[in-house]
């Protein structure tokens, strides 16, 4: 059979997300570097394979998929049904889908709209209310982990990943984490899953990016 094929970008967290997945379920990959910033994703070969022309794609033999939250769900049905990072009992999976529509609806949009308005808008200072967007949804996420190791409980699951993503790119940007014992405590116990540091070098990336531009920090 052949290798998964994941297009991949990595100063992208939801890129990042679908290859923490793929480290953490041990499947054989082959990563192909789109560049963003190179306008790569805008080639006819790419627009061909995801006419959307987003990263994460991945394509598996004659299927092709994007959206992050989408890939990783996909790759843990498929390879690895019933998975400790996605398991088959209704309340456990409802509450980590829980936890994946958060990263994607609060966490990671209060993360893009700082990106975004640097590295798109041009902005040298990050306005008030981006910052306050961010510390709302790290404050959610401080409560997902009161008594927990992990954000659905005891267990990493793929939700633990995709935030991984996104909190690191936090870190790397500025953010500070002072008030956050739970997710510091949370993150130190990421630093044992497969692929952290290669995540930590993309969120390095897009963080010293951001900060580049800036005239005051975060």
């Amino acid at each position: 059979m052949a290798p998964l094929i994941l297009y991949h970008f990595p100063g992208s967290p939801p890129s990042r997300s679908a290859l923490l997945v793929l480290r953490n379920l041990d499947l054989d990959a082959e990563v192909k570097i789109v560049n963003l910033f190179a306008g790569e994703h805008m080639a006819d070969e790419f627009v061909a394979i995801n006419p959307d022309h987003t990263v994460p794609t991945l394509v598996d033999e004659d299927y092709i998929l994007w959206e992050s939250k989408a890939i990783v769900t996909y790759l843990a049905e498929q390879y690895q049904p019933g998975c400790a990072l996605y398991p088959n009992d209704p309340k456990k999976r409802g509450l980590i889908n829980h936890r994946l529509y958060f990263d994607s609806g609060t966490l990671f949009v209060a993360l893009r709209d700082v990106l975004l308005s640097v590295m798109r808008s041009g902005a040298t200072v990050i306005a008030q209310d981006k910052k306050d967007n961010v510390h709302k949804a790290l404050a959610k996420l401080e409560t997902f982990l009161d008594g927990c190791d992990w954000v659905t409980g005891d267990e990493c699951s793929l939700a633990d990943l995709c935030m991984l993503a996104n909190v690191a790119t936090m870190k790397h940007v500025g953010v500070g984490f002072e008030a956050y014992p739970n997710i510091n405590g949370w993150y130190e116990r990421c630093q044992e899953l497969a692929g952290f540091d290669e995540n930590d070098e993309g969120a390095s990336f897009i963080g010293n990016a951001v900060k580049s531009k800036l005239e005051e920090p975060f």
